[in-house]
């Protein structure tokens, strides 16, 4: 009798558990885990190291996605600060899509509140070389950026307050043959009409571009100008997305705002950073260490240890090695040897690299 009652217990359980599953079975196992890469990159000279991309797209102008897909990406890919640039001037999908050329920011907004990123309104002002193309950043309202005269532009964008980027000089549909500064550009700088040039943009390196800005006191700025999807786009299990480091006071968009017209910024690209000298050091010093290991005949052995998401190649006349991310390598230094190294991958202008000195003390 009690073996039959709880035969009729286990199988009415199992049919009540059937029964209640029937209609709608979960499985979240299929889904991604939503998760935030950490980017690693040290603090310096008492200032936070902000990453942001002050160049993007969305279906506002010619990129591809709502403007909510790039704060999701931005905060998945480790950043702090973005700012979408739609081209005022060049939106194919205007039939299809209403509002204007704020409602990218708009609707961006309470998604980067939400993930804690910095969204910076802003617009592109997109015309034909010369000038060719700029973004505008901190404006608030980039309606007032769409003028015939593209001098009327950037006085709107200098009215309302906005740090100007002059994007991609090199871009061969503007500049085929060469990477070029015009008198045009003379003009707009005397009248501190633009404050940053972009030394890398998408896939292309500048080098010209970092000595106008060494020279001229520009800041070098790093950006994707990303129109589709970054994770299709870009090799990320490799590489972070192109970012422009901003040493910056606080995590605030005021912070970014004066860390940016200060000229606190250091362009990361690939494996690659450009920028000041003083910064780059900075940079280094901060991620690279030394310990001695023991001696050989060929000289005493060091562990060179570094904390940073970027490797750097140390060069000189007797030591090529590259020190690799978040790990270490080791070197043999050879008695007498000049204890300077040059970096090929910081470069603090178009041909020349940080040099630097490791400690090798015992």
């Amino acid at each position: 009798m009690k073996t039959r009652i709880l035969f009729l217990i286990v199988m009415f359980t199992g049919l009540y558990t059937i029964a209640q599953n029937v209609n709608n079975i979960q499985m979240p196992e299929l889904l991604n885990i939503q998760k935030r890469e950490i980017i690693r990159v040290p603090d310096i000279l008492g200032y936070q190291t902000l990453k942001c991309d002050f160049h993007m797209h969305t279906i506002f102008s010619d990129g591809i996605v709502w403007p909510t897909v790039r704060v999701d990406e931005a905060y998945n890919e480790g950043l702090d600060a973005i700012a979408i640039t739609d081209h005022i001037e060049n939106n194919p999908s205007k039939p299809h899509v209403g509002g204007d050329d704020n409602s990218a920011y708009e609707i961006a907004l309470p998604r980067a509140k939400q993930k804690n990123i910095i969204l910076i309104h802003a617009g592109e002002i997109t015309r034909s070389m010369v000038p060719g193309h700029f973004n505008a950043l901190f404006v608030s309202n980039t309606n007032a950026l769409d003028t015939p005269d593209f001098m009327d532009a950037f006085k709107a964008a200098r009215e309302q307050g906005a740090y100007v980027i002059w994007n991609h000089p090199g871009w061969k549909a503007q500049q085929p043959d060469t990477c070029k500064w015009w008198d045009l550009h003379t003009d707009l700088y005397n009248k501190g009409l633009f404050h940053a040039i972009e030394v890398f943009n998408e896939k292309e390196w500048y080098p010209i571009a970092l000595d106008w800005c060494i020279d001229k006191d520009l800041a070098p700025v790093s950006t994707s100008d990303i129109h589709g999807i970054t994770s299709e786009f870009y090799n990320l299990d490799t590489y972070h997305r192109p970012m422009t480091l901003v040493l910056a006071k606080d995590r605030s968009e005021e912070a970014v705002r004066e860390a940016l017209y200060a000229n606190r910024t250091i362009a990361w690209f690939g494996n690659n950073l450009a920028g000041k000298a003083e910064y780059l050091d900075a940079f280094f010093k901060a991620s690279v260490t030394t310990e001695y290991l023991d001696e050989t005949k060929k000289g005493k052995r060091y562990i060179v240890k570094n904390t940073s998401d970027v490797p750097f190649e140390l060069f000189s006349d007797a030591i090529n090695v590259t020190v690799p991310a978040n790990g270490e390598t080791m070197i043999t230094v050879p008695d007498k040897l000049k204890n300077e190294f040059s970096i090929k991958n910081l470069h603090t202008k178009s041909a020349e690299y940080l040099i630097v000195s490791l400690n090798f003390n015992k």
